[in-house]
């Protein structure tokens, strides 16, 4: 529930529009420069997690990996896994959506970005939160997918594979 009032709020009150975008091309590169920001909490785990191998009282680099290790090794692996995932969902989506609604595009990468981060604080602390953090990511990524199969083999079947 959190997640729809989330982008509805920031679509309605942030204060830019998605620059005009005619071609199919166009809105691809755009949506490749927004996900450029999704790759933030992706690279910073990376970050984290080569500074806590290196801090880490293991005495074999490649032996056992402690907990505080194995978790930022961990969330950037499913992180990696979500980005493609989330990426090539945009990417579809940025084909069917008409011009006024472009804005969602940075807003479901700020989303991304914001619940990996979210997901991966509550990994920290414990296992049993990470479930808020994991359908803030999930959930956006699952609607994206069924209005992609919507938008292709309801409302665009004649161009599905043009």
């Amino acid at each position: 529930l959190l997640c729809p009032c989330l982008i509805y709020g920031a679509y309605i009150f942030l204060p830019f529009d998605a620059p005009l975008l005619p071609t199919v091309s166009a809105r691809l590169v755009y949506t490749l420069r927004c996900a450029t920001f999704a790759t933030f909490p992706i690279v910073l785990g990376m970050i984290v997690s080569g500074i806590s191998r290196l801090c880490s009282s293991a005495l074999e680099p490649f032996g056992e990996l402690h907990q505080e290790v194995e978790i930022h090794r961990t969330y950037v692996s499913q992180s990696v896994h979500l980005f493609i995932l989330y990426f090539f969902n945009m990417a579809v989506l940025a084909t069917y959506l008409p011009q006024e609604l472009l804005k969602l595009i940075p807003l479901l990468t700020g989303l991304f970005a914001i619940s990996r981060l979210i997901f991966w604080m509550s990994y920290a602390i414990g296992r049993s939160f990470r479930a808020f953090g994991f359908s803030m990511t999930f959930l956006p990524l699952l609607a994206m997918l069924l209005w992609n199969l919507y938008g292709m083999f309801v409302l665009e079947p004649e161009n599905l594979l043009s």
